[in-house]
Parts: structure tokens; C-alpha cells; sequence
């Protein structure tokens, strides 16, 4: 039986703040509820990308069912020297009853009580970042009522 090889590196490459807006529900559909979320800007900084949330991006989410959420975020970063780069983000998000509970009253909830993880490509046309757009990072997140905090990851 072959053994795997060491898993790739994960190396820190930016933390995220993004403020987020109020949820708007487009209503039951198969399978479960389509709804999004209006992200209304915030902070990037870190060891590789820094800057801002671009406002007017948006996270599109399917509550399914069996209460998971499946997360297929847009969005825009500014870096602080004007560059733009796209941002895709698609993962799952779930958790305990109970956590869940605590969001829907606007507690914030550690990223340790719940399962948020989502896989992350970048597309940029910036001469300085163009190393971003032959990236995967994985990112591991917490959400409070009003903010949604990731910690990306660049595999290496």
C-alpha cells in the first residue's frame, strides 16, 4: 500500500474583515432557501495582500435543507496602492443548533464553534500581484452578526 506524501503547506497570507449587510431572502426553493447578503466593505491586511473590501460586492448563499449553507462569495479588494483584484470564494458554513441560535440573536461566535471553511481564487490584472492569479488559498472563517472574519491561507 502506498503512503500519501506530505500534505501541501499552508502559509498565512491575509486576514479578512468584511462588514456585511442585512440578509434578503429570495424565498423557499428546492432543496432549500436562495438568499444573499450585501457585503458593505472592510479591511484586508497581511503578509500578502492588504487593502479594502470594494462596497457592492455580494455573498450568495443556499441555506440547504439540512441546515449547511453553501457560500459562493464576490467580491472586490482594493490594495492600498490602488490595484484591484477579483476574489471568489465557494464553501460551507454550519454548526451546532445552538451556535446557530447564538448568530440569529447578533452574538458573535468563535471560529472554533462552527464549521466555515471555503476555497479562494484570485484574478487580477495588477503587475505586482499577477502571483495571485496562479493561487488557491483556503480560508477558515468566524461570523458575527455584522462581520464576517477570514484567515486565508496560500497553499503552497
Amino acid at each position: 500500500m502506498n503512503a500519501f506524501p506530505p500534505p501541501p503547506l499552508l502559509i498565512p497570507m491575509t486576514q479578512i474583515e468584511c462588514e456585511v449587510g442585512e440578509i434578503a431572502s429570495l424565498g423557499a426553493a428546492p432543496g432549500g432557501e436562495r438568499r444573499y447578503v450585501p457585503l458593505a466593505g472592510g479591511r484586508v491586511f497581511g503578509p500578502e495582500l492588504n487593502g479594502h473590501i470594494v462596497e457592492g460586492s455580494v455573498d450568495w448563499q443556499w441555506l440547504r435543507a439540512d441546515g449547511v449553507i453553501e457560500i459562493a462569495a464576490h467580491y472586490a479588494i482594493r490594495t492600498g496602492d490602488g490595484a484591484l483584484v477579483e476574489v471568489r470564494s465557494d464553501g460551507v458554513r454550519h454548526g451546532p443548533p445552538e451556535v446557530l441560535a447564538m448568530l440569529a440573536r447578533g452574538e458573535p461566535v468563535p471560529r472554533e464553534a462552527m464549521y466555515f471553511r471555503t476555497a479562494v481564487r484570485f484574478v487580477t490584472g495588477a503587475p505586482s500581484l499577477m502571483h495571485l492569479n496562479r493561487a488557491l488559498a483556503v480560508a477558515c472563517g468566524a461570523r458575527d452578526a455584522r462581520l464576517v472574519k477570514l484567515d486565508l491561507y496560500r497553499l503552497a
